[in-house]
């Protein structure tokens, strides 16, 4: 996905941004966020969530957009985090993409849930509660389309 939205944002910005995956080099990934960090390097950095949870300081982003959601909330916290740095002096605005219907949806809803079943097990409401296993029907349940979402 993130060749893609590379050549898309390339033509809306009319100049190549850099594109950063599971695949990128250490080596390439610091060179790559020292052009990005440059006050005349490229606009747009596209990275992969799980390749940009980590070791990332990004504080010349002013946007981070989650368009490939993950069922851990840490993880998407932790990546929208590499803007959030010491040394940030801009707002920054966290997008991410959920189209009704999809599985994106789903995934945003048990994101929403775990977070609310931590929140209860700190808090100690629910403490009695256990998330440990989803099962097969619920898997077949989240990653179907919901055709009547879908067509709202």
């Amino acid at each position: 996905m993130t060749e893609p939205l590379n050549d898309f944002l390339s033509s809306v910005f009319a100049c190549e941004g850099l594109v950063l995956h599971g695949a990128t080099t250490i080596k390439k990934r610091r060179q790559m966020v020292n052009a990005f960090q440059d006050e005349h390097g490229p606009p747009f950095f596209v990275i992969s969530l799980k390749a940009g949870g980590t070791g990332l300081n990004l504080t010349a982003a002013s946007h981070v957009i989650h368009f490939d959601r993950w069922w851990n909330p840490a993880v998407e916290n932790q990546a929208t985090d590499r803007a959030f740095r010491i040394g940030q002096n801009k707002n920054v605005l966290v997008h991410k993409f959920v189209c009704p219907g999809t599985l994106e949806e789903k995934i945003d809803e048990l994101i929403r849930e775990k977070d609310r079943l931590a929140v209860d097990v700190l808090d100690g409401s629910g403490a009695e509660t256990s998330f440990t296993e989803i099962s097969s029907e619920e898997i077949m349940k989240m990653v179907t389309l919901d055709i009547n979402k879908a067509m709202a």
